[in-house]
């Protein structure tokens, strides 16, 4: 997500299946690291949040993303599939309904996970 002085964020960066509307909370998640890494660096000179960049925001990329692809292979068939593979689809479906424990997991990555970096 940085190459230099170039810095990137949101789509230009990573993109996400629409399944799991996770791309605008991504790229938020990505300008609100980078700002507090920019504002770090004017204040005090301090390269430690702009050096972490990537590494901090792909952390949360990479959960979004498998947010996403999880959302999409729970809820759509695939031309090809095997009845074994639609039957793990629809167990994988019932258990986030019928469990609370899978149903907060399900809420909690897709109303986005919390910041990290300087604050």
């Amino acid at each position: 997500m940085r190459h230099g002085r170039l810095f990137l964020a949101g789509d230009s960066a990573h993109i996400v299946p629409p399944t799991g509307a996770k791309g605008l909370n991504l790229a938020v998640g990505d300008v609100t690291v980078l700002t507090r890494a920019l504002r770090d660096f004017y204040r005090t000179g301090s390269t430690r949040g702009l050096e972490s960049y990537s590494a901090t925001a792909l952390r949360r990329v990479w959960r979004g993303a498998h947010f996403s692809w999880f959302m999409t292979n729970m809820l759509h068939d695939f031309p090809g599939e095997d009845s074994m593979t639609r039957r793990l689809r629809r167990a994988q479906l019932e258990q986030v309904a019928s469990s609370r424990a899978a149903a907060e997991l399900l809420a909690e990555n897709y109303v986005g996970l919390p910041f990290q970096g300087p604050v």
